[in-house]
Parts: C-alpha cells; structure tokens; sequence
C-alpha cells in the first residue's frame, strides 16, 4: 500500500492519500483546491486510477479540490448526508464501508464540529478531521456545532478505539502530523480527565476568531468546490 500524509501551509489542513500500488486504484481524503496539480502528479507517479475523494465535513477554511478531481479523474465524491451537500455522488452515513481494491474504510458518525463530520476508519487509522485534533479538538461555535455532540463523538466513539490506533487529524496548527488514541484520552487539554460539564465550558469560552474564508468556503464546499454556475454550463 502507498500511504502519504500531505499538508497546505494557507490553512494547515493534512489530506491524505492511500493506494494499493498492485490495483492502482487510490483515494483522497479532504483534497484542497489549489494542490489539484500536485494530486494529478502523484496520480501519475504511482500509476494510479482515483476512486473516491473522500469529506470529513463541510470545511469552512478552504475550498476542497473534490469537485475538481471529480472533473479530471471521474472519481466519485463523498461527504456526510447530513453535510448538506447536494452533488456530492455519495452520501455517506455512520458505519457505512468504501471499498476500494481489497482495503474498506468505515465511515464513522462523529458530529460536533458540524452536525455532518465523520471519521475515516482504515487498518489501524483514524482520520478524524475536526472532531478530534492533536490536543484538542475542532470548535463548535459555528455551522450548527455543538460541544456536547462533540464530546459524544470523542469520549463514547473515537475514544473507544483501541489505543493503538494511529490518529490522523484535519489540521494542526504547531507541525505535529500524528497521535494516537491513548495519547489523547491521557494527556488531551480539553478532554483527559474533563467532565461534560468542563468540556463544554472549555468550549464555549475559546472566543475565537470568525474563519477568514467561512463565507466563500462552506457554499462552495456544499458544491463539492465547484461554482453552481459551472456545474450547469457543464
């Protein structure tokens, strides 16, 4: 298996690329629009076909490239039903399985920082997007969030994973790249030892900053990246 790791330092989001170098067949998971080229390359260079892009959730800090892969490699895109997004080919649910080559990924219901965000369970992987993040987790200020979901998916879902199991989250804003389950049910800022009660404190105090892109980039992403009006030109 090819298994790659990549990062966009405008938004410090991670997408990740895995493909069974015997079939060829590969998947993307949160894809950004402006590294479209760069996928293409490594596309090329492993001699691989695209199956599916896959969504954690509707970003609010940049326009996925899932609609423009979609374009130049008739690979299908993928999000939560409860994401909103309307063109995406499939509507992904809790413990739903994507299948490529002999791999399946499990589609895990971890809502919080969106109502529709979902982590990708793969081997002994987790990609949790913006629910859980290396010590801390995805805000819930915004687009329908909700700490006490949030703390629901962690602790009662993610948190339940064996401790082994590698986590690979949506951005980290301090260059760290992994983590894994023990290490964050142990030493997580907001979670290890916090009750419902602290968490959603915690939460509800960050006053953080409007996302910069939030405006532009939540319609455009429930458009899987492409402007409406180009999708009906064609």
């Amino acid at each position: 298996m090819i298994f790659r790791q990549l990062f966009d330092t405008e938004s410090s989001t991670y997408t990740y690329f895995i493909a069974d170098d015997k079939s060829g067949e590969a998947v993307f998971i949160d894809p950004v629009h402006t590294h479209i080229n760069d996928y293409l390359d490594l596309l090329k260079q492993h001699q691989c076909v695209l199956k599916y892009s896959l969504e954690t959730h509707v970003h609010a800090d940049h326009i996925t490239g899932g609609g423009l892969l979609r374009q130049k490699t008739n690979a299908l895109t993928a999000v939560a039903s409860a994401c909103g997004a309307a063109t995406a080919d499939l509507q992904l649910k809790d413990g739903d399985e994507i299948k490529f080559s002999q791999e399946a990924i499990k589609v895990i219901a971890t809502p919080g920082h969106t109502p529709g965000s979902i982590s990708f369970l793969w081997r002994d992987r987790i990609f949790t997007g913006d629910a859980l993040l290396i010590n801390g987790c995805g805000r819930t200020d915004f687009q329908g969030g909700s700490a006490n979901a949030m703390f629901d998916s962690i602790v009662n879902k993610l948190f339940k994973l064996p401790d082994d199991t590698i986590v690979y989250p949506g951005h980290d804003y301090h260059h760290r790249r992994i983590s894994c389950i023990a290490q964050e049910k142990t030493s997580n800022a907001r979670l290890a030892g916090k009750s419902l009660e602290e968490f959603v404190q915690i939460m509800n105090n960050l006053n953080l900053p409007k996302p910069r892109l939030i405006d532009i980039a939540v319609p455009a992403n429930r458009m899987c990246g492409i402007p409406e009006d180009a999708i009906t030109q064609g």
